[in-house]
């Protein structure tokens, strides 16, 4: 079996990971969940509204105020809904498992031991060698 086939296997198992999973039904609940979709869709229109607005010569600076304390309501609404929180969740342990197995492909890549080499485990205390929080 060449790399690629591994890696295609790779992924194959990686859609059997109860992560994986989760994250799928959670977007499942996303799309089937009518208030959601269109909290999602007046958040997009109220971003179009936003850039409209700035468009015209700058705006209407009270009405672009407006639009940006609807938006931000929107957007709070999103956050706070069941299923986004349980999507954001999921998405967030998928993220990671693939962020490891692809740290620990970059650390094979350049020499270390594919069975003792260890992702990075979160954060160190240290901001200067940090490539954001997640």
């Amino acid at each position: 079996m060449d790399i690629i086939q591994m890696t295609r296997e790779l992924g194959r198992v990686l859609q059997q990971d109860d992560r994986y999973i989760a994250y799928c039904l959670a977007k499942q609940a996303n799309d089937a969940d009518e208030k959601l979709q269109e909290l999602i869709k007046n958040f997009s229109e109220k971003q179009a509204e936003i850039s409209r607005e700035l468009q015209e010569k700058g705006g209407d600076s009270d009405r672009i105020d407006t639009l940006n304390s609807e938006l931000e309501e929107c957007y709070r609404k999103i956050m706070s809904n069941k299923n986004m929180m349980v999507f954001n969740a999921t998405k967030n342990a998928i993220d990671a498992l693939v962020k490891n197995m692809g740290e620990i492909i970059v650390m094979c890549a350049s020499g270390e031991d594919p069975d003792t080499c260890q992702p990075s485990t979160g954060c160190t205390g240290s901001c200067s060698t940090c490539g954001g929080c997640g």
